[in-house]
């Protein structure tokens, strides 16, 4: 490079070698965008107390570390663990995460989906579940598992794993049975007690079910409360339904129009006729099932329909999904009220009426309101279904289109503004994808729509943390479909790259350059780029720098091709500017990255743009420029933890870690190390074996301690591993040069939140709750609903927010409030 004086070969030595770099780094896999609220479930009703399970729960957790709660489908399992695990959260310093299985069908998707739920990023070569036991073993955590049943294997193997490879694990397990593992304790979760009608009704205090009925009766009829005129009915009431409390809830709803005599008599009445004349004689555990048809029969036949239909959704779902899915006429039959046609308008007057009767349940989502099925309705739902001639695989089809046709749009807007609105909308129908990609690779007919949808979410599984899911559904999804068409080839360069990511690089390259191929055959120009960049970046992966070079450098000469995706041709120079560093031509790297910066800042665009600034910084290093590679370091994390690339916020802590030495700042130094290496736990705590990260971070070290002496070395060091992620990089971007250590902050939801500020910004209490909104995801209604003011009021916060803070976008509120906590 011109004016340094040093030889090409020394400068290209101060930029990370190629293979070292990391392969996530070179592969731009940088960590997953925000997802979901992994932590514990909302609660949305208040909770009927059952301290005599929360006491026996809390003390098998004291001393084991497997407790599966056990008991009938509608018992109140899930919700009893999600309490008791609230109860602990202070017990484990890394916190408690949440697991459901309720929508997964796959026992091989078992352990990707506690990774995802830990906010680990799965990139290592290894066995999902030995990673997983690696990356954990020196945890402290609560892992609660929820709805084990239906994979009891994939469920006990993870245990087992967990128990056996680490020491400060505990799992929380809810199941209809044991897992089986010698460690196991179970407690059994029975429904609740129900005081004798004709008994001693004027303590409430034992009579948890009374309690239950009152409090969901007082939702529907306002004032409703146990009186000693009631009591006794009411009691008679929760006796017949065996104090179950889904079944106690779904007869409370009814309360909108009888009262509890009436309520009693009806239900009598019906288990008169399913029994034969004695009630007496319905089993428990046909209990639930009865009420349920009784919840059943009392829905229109349109709700009937509906309730049906939605019944094909694993997971949560929005508006415009229900409408999708249900939307449509009834099946061959017809002429029945249940089999009449279904409009769009239809499904929101269904869905509205499903909720006032507790058959759906109502939750924010990151963009409005979502509804679920319980899971034990859902089923209900999917034997009713089943029952109706040619229904469950059109609305399965409906389905899959609707998921087909949201990832479509969520490719086409990828590369812009609301790039983490788009991941968190993925996230929460992830259950949903999973479905719909399950139904089309095990349907006859479906196949290469499966393939579609899987190629279509190529950046789902590329920039959000889950190669080894997407690598999975390819895989496949392409031994499905073996015909030579342009779905395969790019499904062919997609599990190239995520090969690639997961250390399998002959395989990679093996897929990409089928691809490449193939697209050429069938004159697809798009697909042709798509794998010449694949088979691109992992050639610079394995070392041969001029051929990458060459190749990358004709490529952006190139430029887009008609139909190629912005973000790949982004990524194009990110690796010519890496291929350049490497062979230090810092100024020419400069020039490409600078291209690519006002590229996305055109378009809006943050996951690029990151590894850009990012490559900007490394560029500088080769120049020695220590101060504008921190600033664009500095830069580079800001987007980082905007996007959650928690791979690349570990890379760029050691990068700002050199820069600190380098400057002299030894105790910046020493903090940003220890910073790093607990991010790094999270990843692989060895860095990937790469000899040129531990060499750099060694040398960072050495020279840190020597700065400081091993006293003040170790206390900065330990100030740094004590900070949470988003606290680090609140130090990292900084200007500070002693990290400092968490504060107390208002509780939300049983978390310590701080209240955002920056200095010379003061935000109301108010705004500051709006702010935590905006962060969060919400939007300006779900806001207005969560503080329960008007749409307007809520915009009107958003605005004075964005004004005081001197931000024209949402997304920038978002990662200051990361920065302030």
């Amino acid at each position: 490079m011109a004016g340094t004086g040093a030889p090409a070969a020394s400068r290209a030595a101060d930029f990370p070698a190629p293979f070292d770099i990391t392969p996530e780094e070179r592969l731009i896999m940088g960590g997953s965008a925000p997802g979901p609220d992994r932590q514990l479930p909302v609660e949305t009703t208040s909770f009927v107390d059952r301290r005599g399970e929360l006491a026996a729960g809390r003390e098998l957790l004291a001393r084991a570390r497997l407790v599966t709660l056990t008991g009938p489908g509608g018992v109140g399992k899930t919700r009893l663990a999600a309490r008791l695990a609230a109860g602990l959260r202070r017990t484990f310093p890394d916190g408690v995460r949440f697991v459901p299985l309720s929508g997964l069908d796959d026992p091989a998707l078992v352990p990707l989906a506690a990774a995802d739920a830990l906010d680990l990023p799965d990139r290592s070569a290894r066995p999902p579940l030995d990673a997983l036991v690696e990356q954990l073993k020196d945890r402290r955590l609560l892992l609660l598992v929820d709805n084990c049943e239906h994979l009891p294997t994939a469920c006990a193997e993870l245990a087992a794993a967990l128990l056996h490879g680490t020491t400060g694990v505990r799992i929380l397990a809810t199941s209809r049975h044991r897992l089986g593992l010698t460690e196991e304790h179970l407690l059994e979760v029975r429904p609740l007690p129900v005081p004798d009608p004709d008994g001693d009704l004027s303590a409430l205090e034992g009579s948890p079910a009374l309690a239950l009925f009152a409090d969901r009766a007082a939702a529907v009829v306002p004032g409703f409360r146990l009186t000693a005129a009631n009591r006794a009915a009411v009691a008679r009431l929760c006796r017949r339904l065996d104090g179950l409390p889904l079944a106690i809830e779904l007869a409370a709803v009814r309360m909108r129009v009888l009262d509890v005599d009436q309520l009693l008599d009806r239900l009598d009445d019906r288990y008169r006729l399913l029994t034969g004349g004695s009630p007496a004689s319905l089993p428990r555990h046909q209990t639930l099932r009865a009420a349920v048809d009784w919840s059943h029969e009392l829905c229109t036949g349109r709700e009937q329909l509906v309730w049906a239909r939605l019944s094909v959704l694993a997971g949560s779902f929005d508006l415009e999904t229900a409408e999708a899915v249900c939307a449509a006429t009834g099946g061959a039959d017809g002429g029945e009220e249940e089999r009449a046609a279904v409009r769009p308008h239809d499904v929101l007057d269904a869905v509205t009426g499903l909720v006032d009767k507790s058959v759906l349940s109502r939750e924010s989502g990151p963009d409005g309101i979502r509804y679920r099925l319980l899971d034990t309705l859902r089923h209900y739902g999917l034997d009713r279904l089943r029952a109706l001639p040619g229904e469950e695989p059109a609305a399965r089809l409906r389905q899959r289109d609707w998921m087909l046709h949201r990832a479509a749009a969520c490719e086409r807007a990828w590369f812009g503004p609301g790039q983490r609105e788009t991941v968190a909308r993925l996230r929460a129908d992830q259950d949903n994808i999973r479905t719909a990609l399950d139904f089309s690779l095990t349907t006859r007919g479906e196949r290469l729509a499966g393939l579609r949808l899987a190629g279509t979410l190529w950046f789902y599984w590329h920039a959000c943390g889950a190669p080894r899911e997407g690598r999975h559904w390819l895989d496949r999804a392409l031994a499905a479909n073996p015909e030579p068409t342009p779905e395969r080839a790019r499904g062919l360069w997609i599990a190239g790259l995520l090969a690639a990511a997961t250390h399998a690089l002959t395989a990679g390259l093996a897929l990409a350059r089928d691809a490449h191929l193939l697209a050429q055959d069938l004159d697809d120009a798009a697909e042709t780029e798509h794998a010449e960049y694949v088979i691109g970046v992992i050639t610079l992966f394995m070392d041969d720098l001029p051929t990458a070079l060459r190749h990358f450098e004709a490529s952006v000469a190139r430029g887009p091709v008609p139909g190629q995706h912005l973000s790949l041709h982004g990524l194009n120079q990110v690796e010519l500017a890496c291929a350049l560093g490497f062979l230090g031509e810092a100024d020419r790297a400069v020039e490409v990255c600078e291209a690519a910066r006002r590229m996305c800042e055109r378009h809006g665009e943050e996951w690029v743009h990151s590894y850009v600034l990012r490559m900007l910084a490394l560029a500088h290093t080769v120049c020695r420029d220590w101060p504008r590679a921190e600033h664009h370091a500095r830069q580079a994390l800001r987007l980082k933890i905007a996007v959650h690339d928690v791979i690349g916020i570990a890379l760029t802590l050691d990068l700002l870690a050199r820069t600190a030495v380098e400057q002299g700042t030894h105790e910046r130094a020493a903090a940003l190390l220890g910073a790093a290496d607990r991010t790094w736990t999270a990843i692989d705590r060895d860095r990937w074996g790469s000899a040129t990260l531990t060499s750099a971070r060694r040398d960072s070290e050495a020279r840190a301690r020597a700065g400081l002496g091993p006293p003040e070395y170790r206390r900065a060091y330990e100030r740094g591993a004590a900070l949470d992620l988003a606290r680090t990089v609140e130090y990292a971007v900084g200007d500070t040069t002693r990290p400092r250590r968490p504060t107390a902050g208002r509780r939300t939801n049983g978390r310590h939140r701080s209240t955002p500020s920056t200095p010379g910004v003061r935000l109301t209490r108010r705004e500051s709750e709006v702010a935590e909104l905006v962060a969060q995801g919400l939007a300006n209604q779900q806001i207005a609903d969560r503080l329960v003011i008007a749409r307007r009021t809520a915009e009107g916060h958003v605005e004075r927010v964005l004004r005081k803070l001197g931000f024209n976008k949402r997304s920038q509120i978002a990662a200051w409030v990361a920065a302030q906590r």
